[in-house]
Parts: structure tokens; C-alpha cells; sequence
């Protein structure tokens, strides 16, 4: 199963990632609306809550209803050294209560306003990559997001609940030291440190996530431990440049065509050839990525037969030509 794992989290590649650290006096509220993919957010001191939006909607000034009660959990309470991972686009709230209503709005574009608009970025700046109005307050939050829906696998996506939280306890919680002396950094070259930054975030929180007994995994992760589907998710992981067909996949393994396709179907939810194409342009999107990268040469090592054949399937999958991925548009959740 590691190895599934291993290859599910290499989805993970920032791209002009997002890192803050903000210093923050009770009472203190910060929505984060920027639509992100998937954001991540510890307390370094200080006590706080994360509200996903079930229960940061409907809010004072705030936009209306959010989704029924049922969908998110409520809120959340935060120690320093826990770590919580939300998946977007929808909204999320951090506060020192939660009942204190958001005082600050973090917008797309990195934006920082007022609740009626007021941008806020020059008067609450303190330094690299710090906002807060007391430079002594008590509480220091860092938080971090992906900005592209490309920068991560669909596979890593769904297999992340709405909301997520590890104690310090359960995790690497000393990496934060890290994550924040690099925020407050300013040298050249800084956003690439600060991108390897966000996935080693990530990725650490990820591992230890599944590794907990009560993890509910994805049906891609137990599947795994399958002695059938086992084998022939290894070969599609190891292979995904191969001219699979579910033929030659039930052979590998040791079974009917069709007892292959059930079997397959039943645990993860999909056919296997279905779950290869996905395979494939997560994969093309994480080679296009790479300097010198042709997008001939990609198709090759992915199994189209050229790049029209990958362009054509990267736009269906992604919504955005491989042209436009590289360009850094937002890619279509």
C-alpha cells in the first residue's frame, strides 16, 4: 500500500503557493474565501478554532446561507502544534471563538480586506509574508494554500474529507518550526522554497493521517491489499505508458476478464480502464511541469499515441488545454 500512497502524494506539487503568518489579538476571526483547492493551517501559539463552512455560514456581513448543517462538521478547536487540512473551494473560518464574527476577509488574488471591502494589506502588515495590528499578540497562526487545482492529483483531492485535523500529538508537529522560518524569509528564490515548503507540509500530515488505525482510506488505498485488484492496480501504477487492456490486466492477474472488471468496479468504484486515463493525466500534468518537458514526449511516456491524442484527453479530464496548464490557468474542480 505504500507504494499507491507514495505515488497519490507525488501528486502534489505547488505552484506560486501560498504561505502566511499572521500574529494575531483575541477576539480575532479571518475568513479565507480565495476559492483555493486545498489549504493547510497550525497554530504556532495561542488557542483557536477552524469553522468549515457549515459552520462559518451564515456569518455577520456574510453572504448568506452556507450548506446544510449536515455536510461539514462543526467547529473545530485548535492547540498549538495541531494542524488542520481543508479541501476547497468553499470557504473556511479561523478564529479565537466561534462566536466571534470574521474581521478580516482573505479574498482571491491574496487579497486582505475589511468586511465591507476596505483592502487592509498596508495597514496590517508586519514584515515578510506577516499581517496582524500587534507584533506582541499572542497568538501566531501560519497557514498555507494550493492555488491551482493542477498542483494536486484528483485522486489525492477525493481522498481527502471536507476537513481534517491532527493533534500534535499524531504528527511531526517540529516541521512547523520549519514552515515558519521559511515564511518570514526574503531571498531569491524564495517562492520555490516556500512551494517544496507547502508539499513537505502536506505530504507529512497526509502519511500521518492514513496511518492512523480509525483512517477511513480511499477504496484506491484498501484496494490494495486486494490479492487481485491488488496486482493489477501495481502494474497500472508501475506502467501507466503500457497498452493495458483489461484483457491483459486480468491475465497479469490471475483472472477472467470479467470476474477482473467486477472485482475491480465493486472496490473501486470504477472500470479499470477508467481509473488508467485518470492515472495517465494526473501523471502528464506532473511531467508537463518539468523544465524541457515536450508535450510529444509526455504523450509517449503516459501511452497516447501523440500529443493531440493527450491534448485532446488533458482537456476533457482538466478543462484546460496542457498549454493552458503550463501557462498556470485554474484548472476546472
Amino acid at each position: 500500500m505504500a507504494e499507491a500512497l507514495a505515488e497519490v502524494l507525488s501528486g502534489a506539487r505547488a505552484s506560486g503557493g501560498l504561505l502566511h503568518r499572521a500574529v494575531l489579538a483575541p477576539p480575532w476571526g479571518v475568513r479565507v474565501q480565495d476559492g483555493a483547492p486545498l489549504a493547510v493551517a497550525s497554530l504556532v501559539r495561542g488557542e483557536g478554532w477552524v469553522l468549515p463552512t457549515a459552520a462559518a455560514d451564515p456569518w455577520p456581513g456574510g453572504p448568506g446561507p452556507g450548506p446544510e448543517p449536515g455536510d461539514r462538521p462543526g467547529p473545530i478547536p485548535l492547540a498549538p502544534g495541531d494542524v488542520a487540512v481543508l479541501r476547497g473551494p468553499d470557504p473556511y473560518v479561523l478564529a479565537d471563538d466561534p462566536a466571534t464574527p470574521p474581521d478580516l476577509l482573505i479574498q482571491p488574488g491574496d487579497c486582505c480586506t475589511s468586511v465591507d471591502g476596505v483592502d487592509l494589506c498596508e495597514e496590517i502588515a508586519l514584515g515578510v509574508r506577516t499581517y496582524g495590528r500587534d507584533a506582541d499578540a499572542p497568538t501566531v497562526l501560519l497557514s498555507g494554500g494550493y492555488q491551482l487545482h493542477g498542483d494536486l492529483s484528483s485522486r489525492l483531492l477525493d481522498a481527502l474529507p471536507p476537513v481534517l485535523v491532527l493533534r500534535g500529538t499524531e504528527w511531526d508537529a517540529g516541521l512547523m518550526a520549519l514552515v515558519e522560518q521559511e515564511i518570514v524569509r526574503d531571498a531569491p528564490g524564495q517562492q520555490l522554497v516556500l512551494d517544496r515548503v507547502l508539499d513537505l507540509l502536506l505530504v507529512s500530515v497526509l502519511r500521518a493521517w492514513f496511518a492512523r488505525p480509525e483512517a477511513d482510506a480511499p477504496a484506491w488505498y484498501r484496494a490494495q491489499s486486494d490479492p487481485v485488484v491488488g496486482v493489477a492496480l501495481r502494474l497500472l501504477h508501475e506502467q501507466p505508458g503500457h497498452g493495458w487492456t483489461v484483457a491483459s490486466l486480468a491475465a497479469k492477474s490471475g483472472v477472467s476478464r470479467a470476474s477482473l472488471a467486477r472485482r475491480f468496479t465493486e472496490l473501486l468504484g470504477e472500470p479499470p480502464m477508467a481509473y488508467l486515463a485518470q492515472r495517465r493525466i494526473d501523471l502528464a500534468a506532473r511531467l508537463l511541469r518539468e523544465p524541457g518537458a515536450t508535450l510529444a514526449a509526455v504523450a509517449r511516456r503516459v501511452g497516447y499515441a501523440d500529443g493531440f491524442a493527450l491534448s485532446a484527453a488533458f482537456k476533457r479530464v482538466r478543462g484546460v488545454s496542457p498549454a493552458e496548464y503550463r501557462a498556470g490557468q485554474p484548472v476546472r474542480g
